[in-house]
């Protein structure tokens, strides 16, 4: 492990100054073939060079070593001041089996050569060589796909042929495979039989998902969802999805009649570096947007450089304010185009622990975000209807945040035993800003707080606050499009009976609106924004949003078809207010929902949640009693990860 900073140098000068004899110190160069290294310096000097810097360091670091167990005042100081003692990844808070240390003598040595096994998506297993396809159904699966290309894995790969093997690259590059949604599993393995002193050749197996996804829910004889898509289009990693509703609204006793369909479609491609290239496009009741993005994430701990460049364009049609009882809601017409760029750096900290290299990260970023109103609501006067300050203006944010990023593993949570990533670790960001535009410029201020802790014997917290609002730079300096979020999302630890596992899980979501303006509205409390399988007979418009879930999920040792079978019950609730500038979601009565399902499961396929459930609502569904059959692929749980992002405003939606 590297040790940096101007103490480490320091000592490197004492210890220059007092160099042991030759022969007692092991220097790893004088195992290494002569011609092996003459090799590496002609074909790549740079890279022969950073090894020999990492050898001298490790020959310095032994001696320090050597030093601090003298009994004099230097040895006694460094004895204080420094710690060598390698730790477990147990003891440090990280998975074992994720970070696995079986490697590291085959750190920096020069990868020779890579090869990459891709196997289909039924019928293989990773931890069984032996198991092949062999019936109907896995052999017709498997004729069906297209198996992922080499060139998408290489993308994924932290390392190259002739580049030196960084420190956990192998381990990195497994769980990063393993997140696409196009893999399965992956193992990243050395070729032990076929490694050398200064070289290794590398194996890299994975297993793909059946990534062409199909869904119809059916909400009643004349209303549902059709969903469509491929998350490994051609075999080239490409994101294809679509959602098409039908029968989405009636005709309402205030005489509105929304849209009767809706459509949402995105493609996803991407490139070498981490870079993805996206387009999409929302077509809704009283919405239609559409756009084009090309980014690139802190996709690990060691990324340093993260961005993204953004064009969408919107229209809508916003009512200012309610209408009286009977009335139907007056619209406006409101359109922008929205240009986004921003930039990020993260920053390593320096560690003084010799045996474990500091996972904190300081992460500096800058965004710039120019929106150009083409149309804006312009009531009468005389109505009584207030008339919004929607103008043209350039957003620029600046944020530091703190991040620390742990995986670990966990089964049972959204599959049947397989190995599942939970991440946890700290997020802190505060973000300042500024509105210029020609009417009042105003002033942003932000602030973010994320935090998360796992253990197999007590289960997983997470717990996020957000807060931001704009100051109006004029005499009044008023607080405006203020927004206060919580996030609440937990699970308990895993239960036996027999054959039969069973966890509980509880999350909860808030958006509570701080002085918004007239048109701000939150998207309803259906589906993933509260309760599931809700549809209300009329449109929930709220300023303000808290919903609390929880759900029981019994696994079972049951299988239909290769799909594994769970139980599971859920309580859902959520508080609505539509107080034109928001305030308090508890003023009035929860909606609520109540109910029973099935989840089946298959991991071989990228539709790999299929529920069909029962729920109660004791008050606004449109069916009489309150009963409602649905299907839903809605996950359990989600995870956020504590790698920052774009500089922004705290969410409102």
């Amino acid at each position: 492990m590297r040790f940096r900073g101007w103490i480490f140098w320091l000592f490197v000068l004492l210890v220059g100054a007092a160099r042991p004899a030759a022969g007692q110190v092991f220097d790893p160069r004088s195992a290494i073939p002569p011609d092996s290294l003459k090799a590496a310096d002609e074909i790549l000097p740079h890279r022969a060079d950073s090894l020999r810097r990492r050898f001298d360091e490790e020959r310095i670091i032994n001696r320090l070593k050597a030093y601090s167990r003298r009994k004099t005042i230097v040895g006694k100081a460094l004895s204080g001041l420094l710690n060598f003692t390698q730790r477990q990844e147990e003891q440090a808070g990280l998975d074992a089996v994720l970070l696995n240390r079986q490697f590291d003598q085959h750190n920096f040595k020069v990868v020779r050569r890579v090869e990459i096994t891709t196997l289909d998506a039924f019928g293989y297993s990773l931890s069984d060589s032996a198991k092949v396809p062999r019936s109907f159904w896995e052999k017709s699966g498997n004729a069906l796909h297209l198996k992922t290309s080499r060139s998408r894995i290489r993308q994924v790969l932290l390392f190259r042929p002739g580049q030196p093997l960084e420190p956990q690259a192998l381990a990195e590059s497994e769980r990063l495979l393993r997140q696409t949604p196009e893999i399965l599993d992956a193992r990243v393995l050395v070729n032990e039989a076929s490694s050398t002193r200064d070289s290794v050749d590398i194996r890299v197996i994975t297993t793909d998902v059946f990534s062409i996804t199909a869904g119809l829910q059916v909400g009643s004889a004349t209303a549902g969802i059709v969903t469509f898509g491929d998350q490994n289009f051609l075999g080239q990693g490409h994101q294809l999805e679509n959602a098409y509703e039908y029968g989405r609204g009636l005709s309402t006793d205030n005489g509105e009649t929304p849209q009767q369909w809706s459509y949402v479609g995105s493609y996803t491609a991407p490139f070498r570096n981490f870079v993805y290239g996206q387009a999409r496009y929302r077509n809704e009741n009283n919405y239609r947007s559409g756009g084009v993005t090309l980014k690139r994430d802190f996709y690990s701990p060691s990324a340093r450089y993260a961005g993204a460049i953004t064009l969408d364009s919107y229209s809508q049609d916003v009512a200012l304010v309610a209408p009286p009882p009977g009335q139907p809601y007056v619209y406006y017409p409101l359109k922008s185009l929205v240009q986004d760029a921003w930039v990020g750096r993260s920053l390593r900290l320096r560690s003084y622990d010799l045996g474990y290299e500091n996972p904190g990260r300081v992460i500096v970023a800058g965004r710039l975000i120019r929106t150009d109103f083409s149309a804006v609501p312009r009531p009468d006067p005389s109505t009584g209807v207030p008339i919004p300050d929607y103008h043209d203006g350039t957003l620029l944010l600046g944020t530091v945040g703190y991040s620390v990023r742990r995986y670990y593993k966990d089964r049972y949570l959204f599959g049947f035993g397989r190995t599942e990533d939970v991440p946890a670790g700290t997020l802190l960001s505060l973000t300042a800003g500024y509105d210029v535009n020609r009417v009042v410029p105003r002033r942003y201020l932000a602030a973010r707080i994320a935090a998360a802790g796992f253990n197999t014997r007590s289960g997983y917290l997470y717990g996020a606050v957000d807060v931001g609002a704009f100051q109006r730079l004029d005499q009044n300096r008023q607080w405006e499009q203020g927004v206060l979020s919580t996030e609440l999302t937990s699970f308990t630890r895993l239960y036996h009976l027999g054959d039969w596992q069973y966890r509980h899980f509880l999350s909860s979501r808030g958006t509570i609106g701080i002085n918004r303006r007239p048109g701000d509205i939150l998207q309803g409390i259906t589906n993933d924004r509260g309760l599931r399988g809700f549809s209300p007979a009329t449109p929930i418009l709220a300023t303000s949003r808290f919903v609390v879930n929880y759900e029981t999920t019994l696994f079972t040792p049951l299988s239909l078809l290769g799909f594994r079978l769970a139980g599971l019950a859920f309580a859902d609730a959520a508080w609505v207010s539509d107080q034109p500038r928001g305030g308090s979601p508890f003023g009035g009565a929860p909606y609520m929902g109540f109910g029973l399902g099935m989840r089946f499961r298959n991991e071989f396929t990228a539709l790999r949640t299929f529920q069909i459930l029962i729920g109660y609502y004791p008050r606004g569904l449109t069916a009489a009693n309150g009963v409602r059959l649905f299907e839903s692929a809605r996950e359990t749980v989600t995870f956020n990860d504590f790698g920052l992002g774009a500089p922004g405003t705290a969410p409102y939606q």
